[in-house]
């Protein structure tokens, strides 16, 4: 199945000039949405993963589901002031200005295996600050899955060498 039919393109979002790959039509087709999860799950079958990180907001549906068929737990990284409980957090810069996210100080236990999970690496700021915040807790980075590569914009030098998958590349 091309996977890249099911997922419809947006010109000029979120501003001019800007193509968005809105992955919310591949979430609704339950073929697609099935093939997306088999192809960033099978990789690591054989792995025990004991913990996937979801990154805000779309890495939550896909990291959720990944984490429910590989029967690990799962963990969400968030934009500051989101989370309830006693977080840490790690500031990333962005091409214009920084950010900020935070994960629970608690989420992950030193020497868990963890899989991180999005819909999109891009830049690789996000992926990056979120490693970073594994690696905080003493969480052990098995591995790093995304269903969108934007390739030319080489996200992937900012991972350090960390084993990363993608499902579809642009």
């Amino acid at each position: 199945m091309d996977l890249k039919t099911k997922i419809r393109h947006v010109p000029d979002f979120p501003k001019p000039g800007i193509l968005f790959y809105d992955v919310t039509t591949l979430f609704r087709d339950p073929g697609g949405f099935q093939q997306a999860l088999d192809d960033l799950t099978a990789p690591y079958d054989a792995d025990a993963v004991d913990v996937v990180v979801g990154i805000e907001s779309r890495g939550f549906i896909l990291g959720a589901a990944v984490a429910d068929r590989l029967n690990a737990g799962f963990v969400v990284v968030r934009k500051p002031g989101k989370l309830p409980a006693d977080t840490i957090q790690v500031s990333y810069d962005l091409e214009y200005g920084s950010d900020v996210l935070e994960m629970h100080a608690d989420a992950i236990e030193s020497g868990q295996r963890v899989l991180i999970v999005d819909d999109l690496l891009a830049t690789g700021g996000t992926a990056r600050a979120t490693i970073d915040l594994v690696k905080q807790t003493g969480g052990e980075v098995l591995g790093m899955a995304f269903l969108i590569e934007l390739a030319e914009l080489n996200g992937r030098k900012k991972l350090g060498g960390e084993q990363v998958r993608v499902v579809l590349r642009y």
